[in-house]
């Protein structure tokens, strides 16, 4: 895959991030009709916010997106506008969902950062920014 940096007045970025997040008490709920739904709302709330969905896997009982969102939206904000419209929306859609759950989803949940460059490379690169300006410059 290769980078794709978006720009925007004063930013210029190209975050990714890896959301994970389950059912309440990692119920196996989110199969047939809820998970044709549930990858419906995700989408639409990407599109409402102009991130842009790389994966999005719906498995039975934990869902899978990994998203580049907006250097403005934090990775908590982008995992809960995602847990909070689709809970509001399939509870109200799937009445099942209500009598099985005290609440859609668990409030835990997992964000990774995912990038084209390693966590070594940058490390790299910014631990060695002095030797490099100074082969740049001309001086030792």
């Amino acid at each position: 895959m290769t980078a794709q940096v978006r720009t925007s007045p004063g930013a210029a970025y190209d975050l990714g991030y890896h959301v994970v997040w389950c059912p309440k008490y990692r119920r196996p709920v989110l199969g047939g009709r809820v998970e044709i739904r549930l990858e419906e709302l995700i989408r639409a709330k990407a599109d409402e916010h102009d991130w842009e969905i790389v994966a999005l896997e719906v498995m039975p009982d934990h869902v899978h997106l990994f998203v580049k969102p907006h250097p403005k939206n934090s990775p908590s904000q982008v995992a809960d506008r995602f847990k909070g419209f689709t809970s509001h929306h399939l509870r109200a859609e799937f009445p099942h969902l209500r009598w099985q759950l005290p609440t859609l989803w668990s409030r835990s949940y997992l964000v990774a950062t995912v990038g084209a460059v390693c966590a070594r490379t940058v490390q790299r690169y910014v631990e060695t920014q002095y030797e490099r300006a100074a082969k740049g410059s001309g001086r030792a």
